[in-house]
Parts: C-alpha cells; structure tokens; sequence
C-alpha cells in the first residue's frame, strides 16, 4: 500500500469526523433519536410532524456545510467513472439495504457502534465487508 503523503489529511479528517460525533451526540441528547441519515430522509416522508423542525435542520447542515467548507479550501474534484446507469444502480442497491439491515453508515456505524449495539457491530461489518470485496472486484478482477 502506498500513501498519497501530499493530499493526506489527517487534521482536517480528525476534526471532521469530531464533528460528526459532535453532531450525532447532540441529536440523540436533543430528541432522544438516531442521526442516521436514511431514517432522517424517511421520516420526512412520513405524515407525522415530531420532530420535523430539527430532522429539516439536521439535513439542511449536511447540505449547507460543504458550501461553507468551500469558503476556506478547495472542495475535491468529484468524478464518477462508472457513468450514470452505474451511479443510479448504486444508489438503487444502498438504498435497499439501508432498508434491509434496518439503518445505514451513519445510524450503525457512528451512532450504532457507539451505544455497542451488536446488530449495529454486524450491520457495520456486512457493510464494510461489502465494501472491501467490491473494490476486490472491481480494481484487481475487472480492472477498474
């Protein structure tokens, strides 16, 4: 393995996945609820209005908070060599299994993984494994 040491960043990682934390940890403190990000987006498409104000805001940061980024630095270059079928297949199959394995990244992996839920440890498992085996294939047996 090799590091790319000139766009290695260690600092500006740890601070942001601090404020993930941060931000995870005020969300459950403040409604009692998950900040995983597909329960958030669905319980906007449900009818009922608990919790709506905070859901809206919570989404809108993520949204706002790359175009703040880009005021200090530059934003990387965001490329999808697999085209659009490839994309919209792969947001098709993340989001089956985010309704599958009950949750995403975000509600197993950070705030799952952190109250030591076992379903939340395996579901982050599956979904690192996953992961792992699709770049297997895609870079040394199809060579992407």
């Amino acid at each position: 393995m090799t590091i790319d040491w000139p766009d290695f960043t260690p600092w500006s990682s740890l601070i942001g996945g601090m404020l993930i934390g941060l931000a995870a940890s005020l969300f459950i403190v403040a409604n009692g609820r998950i900040a995983g990000i597909s329960g958030l987006i669905g319980s906007l498409l449900q009818r009922s209005t608990t919790g709506a104000i905070e859901t809206v805001l919570f989404l809108t940061g993520l949204l706002v908070a790359p175009l703040i980024w880009r005021l200090y630095a530059t934003l990387p270059t965001i490329e999808f060599s697999s085209g659009w079928p490839g994309l919209v297949f792969a947001g098709l199959a993340v989001g089956i299994g985010t309704r599958y394995g009950a949750g995403c990244t975000s509600g197993h992996g950070v705030c799952g993984i952190a109250r030591l839920s076992p379903r939340s440890m395996v579901a982050t498992g599956c979904f690192m494994f996953s992961g792992f085996a699709t770049v297997f294939v895609a870079r040394h047996l199809w060579g992407h």
